[in-house]
């Protein structure tokens, strides 16, 4: 049943619609399993009732749109237990619902299977037999491997839109859809989609006036294709064998006929936009070769959708334009990047939300960096649909509102200039230190990447750097830049601060910081080649790097030099003694000093091995994003086991606690950077454990210093104390939540003062 089964889901990734998507599933699971009816059953995110979205085998027309309450009938027993349901006669079963008219007396047999997806319901499939008998165990199989299949596939379709205009004569409420909450904030503005390159299921439907210049834009998009293929096909066919090369023969084929062109332009004659046309045009001709009993034939369905997106490409590259960016941008899609953000002008950028992502992604990290309200994992956001539509981002509970009325509007607005107000009351804190009424005081320090941050680092009253990103300048180039160019970066940054200390990171590449001129092909990249170890494998870059801090340094002594990823002592030795050469190195030309070399702690070995550390280093920092990725062995960025990574877990924190004491037996100074050290949830517990120093990103720093300035010490020590207690993250984060709310301190964790 492997075969059929691969087949369904194929046929559905091309269909044009969810509603299509859902019919060739119903037809073909019937036709696997050779039952007398397959149906398909959607949750209703807003209303929390199941909705038929599909059926083959019940033909009465008074089924459309039928519900199920959320306690009602088998469907329901099915959602309600999340597993199968199987039923040898369904109709004597004491929750049996039967269905109005005469569509469902026939059947007896009956099969169910949640359809789940990270771990959210998202519908029922169902299968139904005349005869009265109890399905296989490798019938349940597969249809329960169907169901972990569509899961997905249902999880990215707008399903809540559909199911949206099936009620919409009666709905009443605003409509909100539900992601993580990945940047503080409200955000009230304009949306903007952004869409991924090259793919063709992302491309929206557009209505067109001028029918003859898509048609033109098309064809200079064809051509286009056609030339490249013919172009890299010449170029290396005397290395290909002829089999090889008759694929590039195929591709031409199939453009220089002028069928798919021609299908493409019937749909742009209909009014639809080149991209769309294409998609559409594509979709088909793929479904047609999925569809043919040839196996050769089924699999050139493949090379029909490659083909398309190659032409996408092209037509993409056509239709580049500046776009304009409302005065309360939210930017919306599939999955943004840094770039995305950044060509928002700062003013104008009001929030985001995507699709995907979660709240440790880059983009995430970034949004909260510049203050802006996020929302990531929004499940069925409809980006291809909400261009120039209203939105409203809850950056607090991860919450999107769709075109909201305006008695919602009016009342987040109100929240918004409550926040104002919050921030500006905060501004006042700029010139006081960051100390606890009883005394006890911490540095505050800033996290950056570029030498543009400087200027809100110093407007927030930054005592210095606790971590340069020297990453970042390399990100920027399409070459690694010379010594004297590094040596001007650093420069730059240390004469800004100085005689405010600035820790600058060593080269952090590898895992998800990649550099476009360095690829780094690995199987699993966070436990691969990245941080010292490419570093100490690579020593002529990390000489250079090295030199021109210390070149940087002259005149000013504010450097402070620390190593990333180190997972054993031997690496901190050798990275030490490299440094020492490039200090001898300079030296010889003019005095220069020797700045302190500290090492962050970001993996377990690390962690165990803190006390050693502390004993060789000048200082430790504590990467709390990493660390707690590699404790709870969790990816940060993958939204699947999103809800898994949390620094608040007893064992994160645990770890906190060894390395802190580590380094003051030896007299060592230990800071944290990271998310962790900017949210101010945590401030009272990081500050209880003895950290000397916070580093954040500008944006959370008032915030932060509010909590150490509220809470004497001694409380904080008992914060601490309850917090070690919980065995459960959400405990904890709830303890501390109500703590803050308890101190007056709610304006921090949620919209409004």
């Amino acid at each position: 049943m492997l075969r059929p089964l691969r087949r369904i889901i194929e046929e559905m990734e091309s269909a044009e619609s969810l509603a299509e998507a859902l019919d060739i599933l119903v037809q073909r699971t019937r036709q696997a399993l050779e039952t007398q009816s397959c149906s398909v059953f959607a949750v209703d995110i807003i209303n929390h009732d199941y909705v038929l979205m599909a059926t083959d085998g019940m033909h009465d027309k008074s089924l459309a749109g039928l519900r199920f309450k959320p306690h009602q009938g088998l469907i329901a027993i099915i959602g309600d237990q999340e597993k199968p349901l199987n039923l040898e006669d369904a109709p004597s079963h004491a929750s049996y619902f039967r269905l109005p008219g005469k569509a469902e007396r026939e059947f007896h047999a009956f099969l169910g299977v949640p359809i789940i997806y990270n771990r959210r319901l998202l519908g029922v499939l169902t299968v139904e037999s005349k005869e009265t008998r109890r399905f296989e165990e490798d019938e349940e199989a597969y249809l329960v491997t169907l169901g972990t299949q569509i899961a997905p596939f249902m999880a990215r379709a707008e399903t809540h839109e559909i199911i949206s205009q099936q009620t919409a004569a009666e709905a009443h409420d605003d409509t909100v859809l539900l992601g993580i909450p990945s940047g503080k904030g409200v955000g009230i503005g304009q949306a903007v989609a952004i869409y991924p390159p090259a793919d063709l299921d992302a491309v929206p439907d557009k209505t067109i006036e001028d029918i003859p210049a898509e048609i033109e834009i098309l064809k200079i998009g064809v051509q286009r294709t056609r030339d490249i293929i013919a172009d890299l096909g010449s170029r290396i066919a005397s290395s290909l064998p002829e089999a090889e090369q008759n694929l590039f023969n195929a591709y031409l084929g199939l453009l220089d006929g002028d069928s798919i062109e021609k299908d493409i332009i019937e749909e742009i004659e209909r009014g639809q936009w080149a991209q769309g046309a294409l998609k559409i045009a594509i979709k088909r001709r793929v479904r047609q070769f999925q569809e043919m009993d040839d196996p050769y034939l089924r699999e050139r369905a493949s090379d029909i959708r490659d083909l398309g997106q190659r032409i996408l490409a092209r037509l993409q590259a056509l239709d580049v334009q500046d776009i304009d960016y409302p005065e309360r941008t939210i930017l919306i899609g599939d999955e943004l990047s840094a770039t995305d953000l950044a060509r928002v002008p700062p003013a104008k950028l009001a929030g985001i939300a995507m699709a995907k992502g979660s709240a440790n992604s880059h983009v995430a990290i970034l949004a909260r960096a510049l203050g802006v309200a996020a929302a990531t994992g929004v499940a069925n956001l409809p980006y291809g649909k909400l261009a120039d539509t209203e939105l409203i981002i809850d950056g607090y509970y991860g919450h999107v509102y769709i075109a909201p009325t305006p008695a919602l509007r009016q009342e987040f607005l109100l929240l918004a200039e409550e926040e104002k107000e919050l921030d500006a009351s905060l501004n006042e804190l700029r010139d006081l230190p960051a100390e606890t009424p009883d005394g006890h005081r911490v540095s505050l320090f800033v996290n950056i990447g570029l030498d543009a941050d400087a200027s809100a680092a110093l407007a927030v009253g930054s005592e210095g750097v606790g971590l340069f990103r020297s990453e970042v300048p390399f990100m920027t180039r399409d070459q690694f830049p010379s010594e004297e160019e590094q040596r001007v970066i650093y420069r730059q940054i240390l004469t800004t601060f100085a005689p405010r200390p600035a820790i600058m990171r060593t080269l952090d590449v590898g895992g998800d910081k990649a550099l476009p001129y360095f690829p780094i092909e690995e199987d699993n990249s966070f436990l691969g080649w990245r941080g010292i170890r490419i570093s100490l494998d690579q020593p002529d870059l990390f000489l250079a790097q090295v030199r021109a801090m210390l070149r940087a340094n002259r005149g000013l002594d504010n450097l402070k030099i620390m190593l990333p990823m180190i997972s054993n002592v031997h690496e901190f030795d050798e990275a030490k003694a490299l440094i020492l050469e490039a200090h001898r190195e300079v030296n010889t030309e003019e005095f220069t000093p020797l700045p302190d070399i500290g090492t962050m702690i970001e993996v377990p070995s690390a962690v165990y091995l803190s006390r050693t550390l502390a004993r060789k280093a000048d200082f430790l920092s504590i990467g709390s994003n990493d660390l707690t990725q590699y404790i709870l062995a969790v990816d940060r960025n993958n939204p699947r086991v999103s809800g898994i990574y949390d620094s608040l877990h007893p064992a994160v924190l645990h770890a906190l606690h060894q390395v802190v004491r580590a380094a003051r037996l030896e007299g060592t100074p230990v800071g944290i950077c990271g998310e962790m050290a900017g949210d101010p949830i945590v401030t009272a517990i990081l500050v209880a454990m003895g950290f000397d120093s916070l580093s954040s990103s500008p944006a959370n720093f008032a915030r932060v210093k509010w909590v150490i300035r509220r809470f004497a010490y001694h409380q904080m020590r008992n914060i601490l104390k309850e917090v070690m207690k919980f065995e459960d993250p959400a405990d904890i984060r709830s303890y501390l939540e109500e703590t803050l709310e308890y101190a007056g301190l709610g304006g921090l964790i949620r919209a409004g003062r």
